[in-house]
């Protein structure tokens, strides 16, 4: 499962090429916004694009019309053949479909290939986030609250984040299977 087609994109492994679309995501503000990190400078961009070309778990979303880079879909192993599901769009392409379609075509793949559960978190402040899991069909299965912080404030005192958890079932097994 290295390369996957949409109707517009292509689901890939990174290249050093992506490095420029990278860093334009990860260094706007507004796109790290709820991430565990903040904007990253082009050396620290450089780093982390380094750590994506050797992991299996992240794809680049590549648009097929252009080539353009989109964004970034995170897909981890987890325990009790479950995976978190995660990702991060070029504000570009926000609210044109493409992390649903990404995300659709990804979890349909890891289903077949036998994933039981796979699951996401997101800040609860992160309404875009959220309602795209819903319409993914995701089930939000908790609310964590004040359970994480990526940030202190000027005292140092860390400023606590709530987190939702969603999840989706692998259609395939049954209701009610144990």
């Amino acid at each position: 499962m290295r390369r996957l087609e949409t109707e517009r994109m292509i689901l890939r492994p990174y290249a050093q090429e992506d490095l420029d679309g990278f860093y334009a995501c990860v260094s706007d503000p507004e796109v790290v916004r709820y991430e565990p990190y903040r904007p990253m400078s082009p050396d620290e961009a450089q780093q982390a694009l380094k750590a994506r070309l050797d992991s299996e778990e992240f794809w680049a979303l590549e648009r097929k019309a252009d080539g353009q880079y989109v964004g970034n879909l995170y897909l981890g192993r987890r325990e009790f053949q479950s995976l978190e599901l995660g990702y991060v769009l070029v504000r570009e392409y926000w609210g044109k479909g493409y992390a649903r379609e990404a995300c659709q075509t990804m979890i349909g793949e890891a289903f077949r290939q036998g994933a039981h559960r796979i699951y996401a978190e997101c800040d609860s402040q992160n309404q875009a986030s959220w309602r795209l899991l819903e319409r993914l069909g995701m089930v939000r299965e908790a609310q964590l609250r004040r359970n994480v912080f990526f940030w202190t404030d000027k005292q140092s005192l860390p400023l606590w984040k709530d987190t939702y958890v969603y999840a989706l079932l692998n259609p395939e097994e049954g209701a009610g299977r144990l």
